[in-house]
Parts: C-alpha cells; structure tokens; sequence
C-alpha cells in the first residue's frame, strides 16, 4: 500500500465516523480557548472543564487576567497539574496580550509563542481550531495514533511527525484531522490496551499487524 493510498483510507473512514470531529474543551471565544489549552498541558479535558467556568467568571478577559494575582489565579486553578507554574503563566499572558495585541489572541504560530506557556502545539491548536488554518498539533494521541497507522514512520519527535502528516494531509482537512487522531487515540487506539477489534481501521494499521503476527499461533490436536 502506498502512503497516498493510506492517507485516503484513513480520511475516508474519519470522514465517515468523525465527520463534525472538534475540541472537547469548551471555550466561548479565542481568549478563553487560549486559557483552557494552556491549562490542558498534561492534564484531562474533562478536569479542565471543571475548572475553568469559575476561573472566566472571575476573569473573562486579558485585561482582568493581566490584573491578577498568580496567588488569585492559583487558587482557581489548584486542582490543575502542575498549578503553580500555569498560574504565573497565565496571569503573564494576560499582560501580555494587553501590552502587545491589544487585548486580542494573535492568530500566527509565531506570535502565539511568545506568549508565556504557549509552545508550538498550543500554537497550532488556536490556529487551528480559530481559524482552520493547516496546523497540526502533535500530543502524545496524534504521536502515537498516527505512527502506528502508519500515516507517520521514524518519527521521533512531535516536529518531525507533524511535518509528515502535513505533507501528506491534503491542506483543507488538517485542522480536522488533528481532531480525528486525537479522539481516535483517546477512545479507540489507547496507549495500554488499544480496542484494535472494535477498530475499522485495523485492516492497514501497522501497529495491529505487527501485534497479530506476534500472537501464538493455535493448533489443533486430534484425539
């Protein structure tokens, strides 16, 4: 099979099973998205949600962030990973945004990463999720789901594996596709125990062939 070939299998079947596939992270705007995907490092989606409506009551906006306290900020987020950290983040972000952007999240990767707590993936995910731009973000599901479909090989770092899947995602589908590997990964094609029998797409995933082939072969005796 080819990597062309592979990649329309793969958009094919999401396309089909996934094709409104979004964010888990619930947000009302860009500033608030911003907020919850830097709190989401290392974290769950569903404690960030838990979180963060106290959080946008007290500061709805990067002027009241960037008036805030990290001790403020610490303890609405203290049930977070690592809180100590994301507190002083986010209250320098918010003076950011004031001092630079006028208040407003820049939509360019570039400018994203200066912000404090923002990385690259973060990056793509604003952009991506804000603006369908064709950016991938690469956390550990895509990493994972997308080597062991085979849509990335050799890989050894989140960069090298989002160059891959860009290159060979056609353009317009890249922000959906990000969503699709990273429920695919987080529901289906878990890291401990994938649900590769419940999978419709174990029939060219690299990972499940090299795993079957690895299975004792049963034999039958006679009486």
């Amino acid at each position: 099979m080819t990597i062309k070939e592979r990649y329309s299998k793969v958009i094919a079947y999401f396309q089909q099973q996934a094709p409104n596939a979004e964010t888990e992270l619930l947000y009302d705007n860009p500033f608030q998205l911003l907020v919850a995907v830097v709190l989401s490092a290392q974290c769950t989606d569903k404690r960030v949600n838990l979180t963060t409506p106290a959080l946008f009551e007290r500061f709805p906006d990067a002027e009241a962030l960037s008036n805030a306290s990290v001790e403020e900020v610490f303890a609405l987020i203290r049930s977070i990973s690592y809180p100590n950290n994301k507190a002083k983040h986010l209250v320098g972000l918010g003076k950011m945004l004031m001092e630079q952007f006028n208040g407003e999240v820049p939509m360019t990767v570039e400018e994203l990463v200066r912000l404090p707590g923002v990385g690259r993936k973060t990056a793509n995910v604003i952009t991506s999720v804000v603006d369908a731009q064709p950016n991938m973000a690469v956390d550990t599901h895509v990493f994972r789901v997308s080597a062991r479909l085979g849509l990335t090989k050799n890989a050894r770092t989140p960069l090298a594996a989002e160059k891959q899947l860009i290159r060979h995602l056609p353009k317009e589908l890249v922000h959906i596709a990000h969503h699709w590997l990273i429920l695919h990964g987080r529901y289906v094609c878990t890291a401990r125990s994938p649900q590769c029998s419940g999978c419709g797409l174990s029939d060219i995933c690299v990972f499940y062939k090299r795993t079957q082939a690895k299975q004792p072969t049963k034999t039958t005796h006679g009486k």
